[in-house]
């Protein structure tokens, strides 16, 4: 059974910690392995504007011996209705991976039901993980390694519906973090995530909180994390958002309450003045450039694990 990376726990936390251990083995050893020597190719999909995950996934493929073969909706067929089913089965026979960012999670699982090679979320409407993977991944390179994050409280603060919100509960609470979410009412994260999280927690030694109070998400947080508040897809409901949020800026008060030298993430685009302030970001406490360094080592780790396992069982 080809193993696939749809949502952060599709990890057990054992492999997380290989994983993130090997990310920081390629930020001081940048060509430690290459699994695409051929080269083969790996389909890197979007649905969705990007950034960091086009270049990083693309420079990654490339130092790992492989061909990004890039392609947008727009120059393909699944842009003029072709079934996932189909594409799937078509790149399966001709890549040795496939990575996608696009919108609902139901079209990465069915991308992965029919490929025959490891899918990998680049990003969904419901989870960001390798995201989280170069969170996590800037965290122990900051404090020393990755044993420094079993622990640790990870404070992310703005909407918690969206899928940096759960990919944080998941992840963090893999890697034995306690993991507090605050947010407005009504934007709450999904209560079936969190109570997988709240599992997850519980077997790791960690603790999942989500709370409406911007003070007590952050009080005392060893590490403090926010998102743009208006999502790609909610541009409609930019005015609206910005109202709800207001008090879950973070900035040099919310770095007041957290614990001496708490260090700052954030996925990027950044708006200053919304919903973090450019002394914060721009600040000695930031590793939120580290953090997007992590996206390219991160990505790499993973693409190595899962070639390493391909045609393993789910553990």
């Amino acid at each position: 059974m080809v193993r696939h990376f749809l949502r952060d726990d599709d990890l057990t936390a054992s492999e997380q910690r290989e994983v993130l251990e090997l990310a920081l083995a390629f930020r001081t050893h940048r060509y430690l392995h290459r699994p695409f020597d051929g080269p083969q190719a790996v389909a890197v999909l979007f649905d969705k504007p990007s950034t960091r995950t086009r270049v990083s996934f693309s420079a990654g493929i490339a130092e790992l011996g492989g061909y990004p073969l890039v392609l947008d909706a727009s120059s393909s067929q699944m842009g003029r209705g072709e079934s996932v089913a189909d594409t799937a089965r078509v790149l399966g026979r001709q890549v040795s991976a496939i990575v996608w960012r696009t919108f609902g999670q139901d079209r990465v699982e069915e991308m992965a039901r029919y490929a025959g090679v490891p899918v990998v979320n680049a990003l969904t409407d419901d989870f960001h993980p390798c995201q989280i993977l170069a969170d996590l991944a800037a965290v122990a390179d900051a404090r020393g390694g990755v044993d420094a994050l079993a622990g640790l409280t990870l404070a992310y603060v703005g909407d918690g519906a969206n899928n940096m919100a759960h990919s944080y509960l998941l992840g963090g609470a893999l890697a034995g973090m306690h993991v507090r979410v605050g947010a407005p009412a009504d934007y709450m994260p999904s209560e079936a995530i969190v109570l997988d999280a709240k599992r997850l927690a519980a077997q790791q030694g960690g603790s999942v909180t989500v709370t409406t109070d911007h003070d007590d998400a952050v009080r005392g947080a060893d590490v403090i994390a926010t998102d743009t508040w208006v999502s790609m897809g909610d541009e409609a409901e930019s005015g609206e958002r910005t109202g709800h949020f207001d008090a879950y800026q973070v900035n040099a008060r919310s770095l007041e309450i957290a614990a001496p030298g708490a260090q700052v993430l954030h996925c990027l685009p950044a708006y200053r003045g919304k919903e973090i302030t450019a002394d914060v970001i721009d600040g000695p406490q930031s590793i939120v450039w580290l953090e997007a360094e992590y996206r390219l080592h991160a990505q790499k780790a993973l693409l190595t694990w899962l070639a390493a396992h391909a045609g393993e069982g789910a553990s």
